[in-house]
């Protein structure tokens, strides 16, 4: 087994679509998936910061798929950004998965953006992935 997909998950709509594309992905390359959840600014009490079963689930999922896997719940203080590109590096992925979703022009340039952040400072490829609407 060869290279690393790393994944940004949240626990959203666009955190599952990405986590779901990169076990697709790991299993496609026959690589080790790395599974990276943060705090929203450091802050763990936020709802993006993954429950303790959300962790295990997403274990279960991955050992149950035969995927080499790690989970990381980040205590940093990065911001998710720059907390999944510093794993990107340390563990040299050959590709990210993101999640995103619409936001406004304005949304944009008040409140940043993480994948904008990934995708311009990644050091490998950087996969985007929309949750599925339902009609």
């Amino acid at each position: 087994m060869t290279g690393t997909v790393v994944v940004g998950y949240i626990p959203t709509p666009q955190g599952i679509a990405a986590f779901e594309r990169a076990k697709e992905e790991a299993l496609l390359r026959e690589c080790r998936l790395v599974v990276v959840n943060t705090g929203q600014n450091g802050d763990f009490a936020t709802p993006s910061f993954a429950t303790a079963e959300d962790i295990d689930a997403i274990g279960r999922e991955l050992r149950d798929a035969g995927l080499a896997h790690e989970v990381l719940q980040a205590t940093s203080g990065l911001g998710a950004a720059e907390e999944i590109l510093r794993v990107a590096a340390a563990e040299s992925a050959e590709l990210i998965v993101i999640g995103i979703r619409h936001r406004t022009p304005v949304g944009k340039l008040f409140l940043g953006s993480t994948s904008q952040q990934v995708l311009l400072d990644a050091p490998c490829a950087v996969l985007a992935v929309k949750a599925r609407t339902t009609a």
